[in-house]
């Protein structure tokens, strides 16, 4: 009964963590994609005059560091 339960536990515990690692992906896609956006708006407020090229600048780096982190496998969604 005693190895039963062991492999039950495990099973759950190996879940659990596949779980959470997938709570995390979908996370950090959200980050990225937030940060994508970012970028676009200000881009577009650039283009239209009512940005500047700093604010894209800045809107670019952190994108570019979100990737350095995380990998770019929102962009491929």
């Amino acid at each position: 009964m005693a190895g039963f339960l062991d492999r039950a536990k495990e099973q759950a515990q190996g879940a659990l963590q596949a779980g959470k690692q997938k709570a995390d992906e979908v996370q950090q896609q959200r980050a990225g994609n937030d940060l994508l956006k970012k970028l676009g708006a200000a881009y577009y407020a650039e283009r239209r005059g009512t940005g500047s090229a700093e604010a894209t600048q800045t809107a670019l780096s952190a994108l570019e560091a979100h990737i350095a982190t995380h990998g770019d496998g929102f962009l491929r969604g």
